[in-house]
């Protein structure tokens, strides 16, 4: 009977130290949607000033014939007009072209660049060329292009020179070889933030994963498709995204190479609007075609990262 008790009275001390120490109580609800308003509540506001704001004045001002000395209430009348013209269709099928181009060209060149030159010892070299054009200006870019590309330029003289003189094109002064061109270009440029930003999806696969896949026969194309393209999704979708925006914005190259030219023929919507807005001072259509090209921006990446992210 004393064993039992002093059992009974030395297990007392471990009970109590193994007890589990009650819960704090959670925060309140209210209290952490307050805490994380807070937090947000900088970029909301800062998003509402450079950008809803603006768009809502210039979605506003599209409602007007306003040709920067009189304004008057047209309604609807800007984009009745902007339906109806063919420079808008030729444009927008320039835009059209320019995403397709910018999605197929160095999205997928990137790509292929960043898996051969992954895990190989002149990886750093390769990198680096491909890299290099992406450090240079618009202008830059346009000016070294403008150099190859023109009638009696670098290209067609070396074309000639080596007997393919049948091959010389007037590269920018006709549609649509001067937009093909033009995607090249930024092609050339573009390749290698793609490639870079799938570097880093490449680096963050974890070995073991690869290690698995060649353990259950995958090798070459087969590890590619199954094994790191799946791995590479959520960069593939930043990748994507980030090509589709700026090949519905492009401008720059377009204006230096041939200034939407000849006549309106390689205009993109954002050439369309810069040249209503800032040469023919139609201010009222220009803000209509403004509002377009802002729908489709935000319609198509909406559209895609919804997609990317469903899938996911």
């Amino acid at each position: 009977m004393e064993l039992v008790t002093t059992a009974g009275e030395s297990a007392a001390p471990t009970l109590e130290r193994t007890a589990p120490r009650p819960a704090r109580p959670s925060e309140p609800r209210p209290r952490r949607s307050w805490a994380a308003a807070g937090f947000l509540l900088p970029a909301v506001v800062l998003v509402g000033v450079l950008l809803v704001l603006p768009f809502l004045f210039t979605a506003y001002r599209s409602f007007f014939n306003d040709n920067g000395l009189t304004r008057h209430w047209v309604g609807l009348s800007n984009y009745v007009d902007l339906v109806s013209d063919p420079n808008f269709g030729q444009s927008l099928l320039n835009t059209v072209m320019w995403v397709a181009g910018t999605l197929l060209l160095p999205v997928l060149i990137g790509l292929g660049l960043a898996v051969l030159t992954n895990s190989v010892t002149w990886g750093v070299v390769a990198r680096t060329a491909v890299t290099i054009p992406y450090a240079l200006s618009g202008s830059a870019t346009a000016l070294l292009w403008t150099f190859l590309l023109q009638t009696d330029g670098a290209v067609n003289q070396m074309l000639r020179a080596v007997g393919l003189g049948a091959w010389q094109q007037e590269w920018l002064l006709h549609w649509p070889l001067n937009t093909v061109s033009m995607i090249l270009v930024t092609t050339w440029q573009g390749t290698g933030a793609a490639m870079i930003l799938f570097l880093i999806g490449l680096q963050t696969i974890p070995t073991e994963t690869l290690e698995a896949g060649r353990l259950d026969g995958a090798t070459g194309l087969r590890l590619f498709w199954y094994v790191i393209v799946p791995q590479l999704r959520p960069m593939t979708v930043v990748v994507v995204g980030t090509s589709i925006v700026n090949s519905l914005k492009t401008f720059d190259i377009v204006w230096l190479l041939t200034q939407g030219g000849p006549g309106t023929a390689s205009e993109t919507l954002a050439l369309t609007m810069y040249r209503e807005t800032f040469t023919l001072n139609r201010y009222g259509y220009g803000a209509a075609v403004s509002v377009v090209l802002t729908v489709v921006v935000v319609a198509a990446s909406w559209l895609y990262l919804r997609r990317a992210l469903r899938t996911r």
